[in-house]
């Protein structure tokens, strides 16, 4: 018997990180928020989708990522893009600093999701297409959409 992941529920998707660049690497980690952020982040009102992940002083933080108020939330609620701080083991952040110093390298977030009550984000590191990679991709795209119409229509 296969066992079932009911802890995990996904937020935010960053198809267009997959686009822009090829993802050599993954890593999960925490982040640092507050209440009315949870509540928020919980509700499905966060986007990922312009966001940027820096180190900085060995620390790594997400900048534009927006996480809408909290509609209950008063006086508690921050400002929707600020700095975030993510959690991750010393040695984590020491590999990835060292890999994204490289010609060319980026560390992109590619989902936010909840996994067992804690929110998390996938975190990746890529390497950026060149216009001819993407053209690739589109190409690629369009013929497996082409097939996978062909076939619908013969199963009719």
């Amino acid at each position: 018997m296969e066992k079932k992941d009911d802890g995990f529920k996904l937020i935010a998707n960053n198809k267009k990180a997959y686009f822009d660049y090829f993802i050599e690497d993954k890593w999960e980690a925490g982040m640092e928020l507050f209440g009315t952020e949870v509540k928020s982040v919980r509700m499905g009102r966060a986007s990922i989708k312009e966001s940027y992940i820096k180190i900085e002083k060995n620390e790594v933080f997400i900048y534009n990522m927006n996480i809408s108020p909290y509609e209950k939330g008063n006086i508690f609620n921050r400002d929707p893009i600020r700095v975030r701080r993510l959690l991750l083991h010393r040695n984590e952040i020491n590999k990835l600093a060292g890999q994204s110093s490289e010609k060319g390298y980026t560390i992109v977030p590619l989902r936010l999701y909840i996994r067992n009550g804690l929110v998390k984000i996938e975190i990746g590191l890529g390497k950026g297409k060149k216009l001819y990679d993407k053209r690739q991709s589109i190409a690629k795209k369009d013929q497996r959409r082409e097939n996978e119409r062909d076939f619908k229509i013969k199963n009719i």
